[in-house]
């Protein structure tokens, strides 16, 4: 379906770009990655396709290097996955957060306009965009109202790409992608770190699990399955934007106990504290994704429910435990 067909991730080395690469490639695309660095430990969840990948090398904080990119290339399709993702630290450097997620988007779709016309782009939005909540579930037509710099950066980009589509007829879509998670999270995530928190502590390697609001809901998917709806969207004849969500919310306490489940320990609460240092500044509230327009238009909808999601990341934080001895 796809010979022929070429794609350039941002983000390539994160957890969604991982997984869309290796989907991409069984499609037959030719894959590009953007990346920034060589380090190894940067390109282990690539290990099994990177020979695979073109790498080019860089990143979207400069406008000669992206459009650059864009010019040589010339792909079919790029997907902009690339961002300053926790919220914590957007709090720490807002200028940052909004240089790589707001002007960085800006970069790609006026690269894109000047050297490639035909590209198809997909952005990477996110629930965050809702923020202070005026209705729930949420779908495209809910306002928004972020509530902190990664929530305000990412709609900045999100309006630039609706403006490129309608102003400059460029294919351009954005997934309003809720919460999700798999194997390949980053160890900096409240899931992740739950997850292997379980497995640490059922092989007595720890103790206690610090973690702040353990009522916070949010609606958690399965990664892989999320990236699959990003390539959905690019093969619509027209650009349009959706929400990509489960439309269940589960709290940090059903993801601790369904973690800790899951390798055998049922009094979860003897191994959890709750610590003030970890909550956010500001806590959304029923956040809750109504994707309804993804499973009408696009046939997608989730299919791994939340236990079994939270299954596999423990069970491969335990394989991971055990190869480290």
């Amino acid at each position: 379906m796809a010979e022929n067909r070429s794609a350039l991730i941002t983000g390539i080395t994160g957890q969604d770009g991982s997984y869309l690469a290796e989907m991409l490639l069984g499609k037959g695309y030719e894959v590009y990655g953007l990346i920034e660095t060589r380090r190894e430990e940067c390109l282990a969840h690539l290990e099994g396709c990177l020979d695979d990948i073109h790498q080019v090398y860089g990143n979207l904080a400069t406008t000669r290097g992206i459009h650059g990119v864009i010019r040589e290339i010339a792909p079919d399709e790029v997907y902009n996955l690339g961002a300053i993702t926790m919220v914590t630290l957007a709090w720490k450097d807002p200028v940052k957060v909004f240089q790589i997620n707001g002007m960085g988007v800006l970069r790609l779709l006026d690269g894109i306009r000047r050297y490639s016309p035909k590209t198809r782009l997909f952005q990477a939005s996110t629930s965050e965009l809702f923020g202070d909540v005026t209705e729930s579930p949420q779908n495209e037509d809910t306002p928004f109202r972020p509530r902190n710099p990664y929530g305000s950066s990412k709609l900045m980009a999100h309006q630039a790409v609706v403006q490129f589509r309608e102003h400059k007829d460029l294919h351009a879509s954005c997934g309003i992608m809720y919460n999700h998670e798999a194997p390949r999270r980053g160890p900096l995530f409240v899931t992740r770190k739950i997850t292997q928190s379980a497995a640490r502590i059922s092989l007595g390697h720890d103790e206690t699990l610090f973690l702040g609001n353990l009522d916070a809901r949010r609606d958690w998917g399965y990664a892989p399955e999320y990236v699959e709806a990003m390539w959905r969207m690019l093969q619509q004849d027209r650009a349009d934007d959706y929400v990509i969500a489960t439309g269940q919310a589960h709290s940090v306490r059903d993801m601790v106990a369904a973690a800790f489940a899951r390798v055998g320990i049922s009094d979860w609460e003897a191994h959890t504290r709750v610590d003030p240092r970890f909550y956010r500044p500001a806590e959304e509230v029923d956040m809750l994704g109504d994707a309804s327009k993804a499973e009408r238009v696009l046939g997608w909808k989730p299919r791994v429910p939340f236990e079994e999601m939270v299954g596999l990341m423990v069970d491969a934080d335990l394989a991971r435990l055990r190869a480290e001895g």
